[in-house]
């Protein structure tokens, strides 16, 4: 049994009915959930250090991090079983749909501190901080993770079941088939 198989076991149904069949947007959202985690991490470590003076240049570059993470585990976890292209084709249509939402991501933050001057020393730190968290970890990364899915599932892994599904018989070993 499946670490996934033995999570949903515990879960009461109509709950597990509704998320095994949403199970790729499940997956995806966990993988987006720890690709916020990373590019938040790495956001806040670099503009309140080696970027202090360059807040967006830090915010792209945390993005393009946890992007280039997010690939590795969409392809291998999300949409394993999907696929339907050639790996640099595929690649290549992941990174350019991700440039799209990094793009989309970039908007608010500016916004929030050049359009609406949310910034030291027109505000407190604790506004400019809470500003752009809100603009740049909320309502970016919610209208970028939007686009995202619906790209890659429109562009990059067009076909289910487009390659075969791994099953590991080795005792202890996950069994990848059903997860």
């Amino acid at each position: 049994m499946s670490i996934v198989e033995s999570v949903l076991a515990q879960v009461p149904e109509p709950l597990r009915s509704i998320l095994i069949k949403h199970r790729e947007l499940l997956k995806f959202a966990i993988v987006g959930g720890t690709t916020f985690v990373i590019d938040n991490g790495l956001w806040f470590l670099m503009k309140l250090t080696v970027l202090e003076s360059k807040p967006i240049t830090a915010k792209a570059i945390a993005i393009i991090i946890a992007t280039i993470v997010s690939y590795v585990l969409n392809r291998e976890w999300s949409f394993r079983t999907r696929g339907g292209r050639e790996r640099h084709h595929e690649a290549a249509l992941f990174f350019l749909i991700s440039g799209g939402g990094v793009a989309i991501n970039l908007v608010p933050p500016y916004v929030s501190r050049y359009v609406l001057d949310l910034q030291v020393p027109h505000v407190e730190r604790w506004v400019q901080e809470v500003a752009d968290f809100m603009s740049g970890s909320v309502v970016g990364m919610l209208l970028a993770m939007f686009f995202r899915f619906w790209g890659f599932r429109r562009w990059v892994f067009p076909q289910a079941n487009a390659r075969p599904r791994i099953v590991r018989t080795d005792p202890g070993d996950e069994d990848l088939g059903h997860s």
